[in-house]
């Protein structure tokens, strides 16, 4: 089975993103979440001891799992398979759905960790930039035109402020695991029990909810969520907007770049394989490119939330794919950001005589620097 490496996607290819979300991690993803049900059953007594580690030991083959995944539309059905071989009692009262949404809260979790640290970066490149430029004049452009003047600090600003937008909104996922059976109810989860952590056995335990997502490091749901798809939907409203954020400094570094503008400069080579004499500013077009993907791939989520009934014949179905491409899109979006900030050359001499062809007053610097200190105060 050939391998998706990134070939047509270089924003992400072998970032940590790529890592993240490649097949064999959403097999890790999907295995964690068959064991860490083993294990909370365990300690509620409803499998036996051991049932977990025996889960644990498995090693299904990924490739093998995709092809058998046809027959049943969904990858968990050929992996339960295997993991009754070696055990009766894996998937104990569970759905697909269970694994496959808590797999996929896990993988986004990683995921979202590894944005939220390369936002971190930008957040302090970006600063720092607004505090190195707050007094360089530039024109400022509206319509494609110059119109007056600003300072390259307020633009950094600017950006940074689109920057701790999309990092608040994406810390402030709730990312829960799921669990709710066939059809939701816990029934062959242990009902009643398994909400209250009423079992035998479970005194002082929890519930087996509570268990199962303390194992995988995930929020407790209060209710299954398998019909309500508003937490995917909203996890890929968050990316499309954290791409967007990037995407917006890569686009305004593309036109500061063009050649008889200059004011700005990538640390890339940016070769071109007709024209050595270009340096094509790559950095900000990888970025650039991701951003304009992003939210076409996040209205897929948005669709599946017409999911019929208690669990929708496609539409869940049609969500896997996108929301890996908006995880590893956004996740190679900021990578890149962090090493396209770290070696932008500003060019203030350019700026200063790009804005000096016309403007029709000078810039009041006292108004544009606090203006910059108040976007500072909120990192």
């Amino acid at each position: 089975m050939s391998s998706d490496t990134g070939l047509l996607a270089p924003v992400w290819a072998g970032t940590r993103a790529a890592a993240a979300t490649c097949d064999e991690s959403w097999l890790h993803a999907m295995l964690a979440a068959e064991i860490a049900l083993a294990a909370a059953q365990e300690r509620l007594g409803t499998v036996p001891d051991g049932t977990a580690a025996l889960i644990a030991a498995a090693r299904p083959d990924v490739a093998d799992l995709a092809r058998r995944a046809r027959q049943a539309a969904n990858p968990v059905v050929p992996l339960v398979e295997d993991l009754r071989r070696v055990t009766e009692h894996a998937h104990h009262g569970a759905t697909s759905q269970d694994i496959l949404d808590s797999a996929a809260m896990l993988v986004a979790r990683r995921v979202v960790d590894l944005v939220l640290a390369d936002l971190d970066a930008v957040t302090g490149l970006l600063a720092d930039l607004a505090r190195t430029h707050r007094d360089t004049l530039m024109a400022a452009r509206t319509l494609g035109q110059q119109a007056v003047a600003t300072t390259f600090g307020l633009k950094a600003a600017g950006w940074l402020a689109g920057v701790l937008h999309a990092r608040d909104r994406l810390r402030a996922l709730d990312l829960p695991a799921q669990l709710g059976g066939a059809a939701g109810t816990l029934a062959a989860l242990g009902g009643t029990a398994a909400i209250t952590g009423s079992a035998p056995g479970g005194a002082g335990h929890g519930s087996l909810v509570e268990l199962y997502a303390a194992e995988l490091g995930l929020a407790a749901p209060s209710v299954p969520w398998h019909a309500d798809r508003s937490v995917v939907t909203e996890l890929a409203a968050a990316l499309a907007g954290t791409a967007g954020a990037l995407g917006k400094i890569a686009t305004d570094v593309i036109l500061l770049a063009q050649t008889e503008v200059g004011e700005v400069a990538e640390s890339s080579g940016g070769r071109s394989s007709a024209m050595p004499h270009k340096r094509n500013p790559a950095l900000s077009i990888l970025i650039r490119s991701a951003a304009l993907q992003v939210p076409a791939f996040a209205q897929v989520p948005a669709m599946a939330q017409l999911g019929e009934h208690e669990r929708a014949a496609g539409a869940w179905q049609a969500e896997w794919q996108p929301l890996r491409e908006c995880l590893r899109l956004t996740g190679g979006a900021a990578e890149t950001a962090v090493e396209l900030l770290s070696g932008l050359r500003i060019v203030p001499d350019r700026m200063r005589a790009n804005a000096e062809l016309g403007l029709p007053r000078p810039i009041d610097v006292g108004a544009a620097s606090a203006l910059i200190d108040r976007v500072l105060e909120r990192r």
